[in-house]
């Protein structure tokens, strides 16, 4: 995974969008980021970072506009409307690419995270964040999840900012 500030540059959000300005690993845990790369070969890796982590479930999903039909530029759109969740977001790549782009706390900066096969992305819960597919239109990942599977996107507002799972996170990445 390679992780860099968005260049905030108007056009299409398949397209890298990189400021020049990279990430470090440090910086991307300050905020609640866990990353890995474990080549596809290697999977049953996954399963002992599931077991570690209590990740319970788990399921594939395939995005592509072949697969999605009508739907397809829709489903972008609404992967890229800025939102939290209040589970953990884990993805595992096994095929294509794509971004994760994060807020980064407290500046507000997008840091955007490009995504290959055998990358595996932790968020926690509560942090803003958006994805797109990049220029190739198609990724194929393994989503991990706690319990039972949910995919309940909460849209950035005002609700959100006082939401508990939101303010547990500002208080797990806080400074002392």
């Amino acid at each position: 995974m390679r992780a860099f500030y968005f260049d905030n540059i108007p056009g299409d959000q398949r397209l890298l969008h990189d400021s020049g300005n990279l990430v470090s690993d440090d910086l991307l845990k300050s905020i609640g980021l866990l990353h890995w790369h474990i080549p596809t070969s290697q999977q049953n890796q996954i399963d002992t970072i599931a077991e570690e982590r209590n990740y319970k479930n788990r399921d594939t999903i395939t995005i592509t506009k072949e697969g999605l039909g009508a739907l397809y530029e829709a489903k972008l759109k609404s992967f890229y409307e800025e939102h939290m969740h209040e589970d953990e977001e884990i993805r595992y790549i096994l095929e294509g690419s794509g971004f994760f782009d994060v807020r980064e706390h407290p500046t507000d900066s997008w840091i955007r995270c490009q995504l290959d096969a055998g990358d595996l992305l932790v968020l926690p819960a509560g942090i803003y964040h958006r994805f797109t597919l990049d220029e190739n239109n198609m990724i194929k990942a393994l989503r991990l999840f706690k319990d039972e599977p949910k995919w309940t996107p909460i849209n950035r507002g005002d609700l959100t900012d006082v939401n508990p799972y939101r303010v547990d996170y500002l208080k797990s990445i806080a400074v002392n």
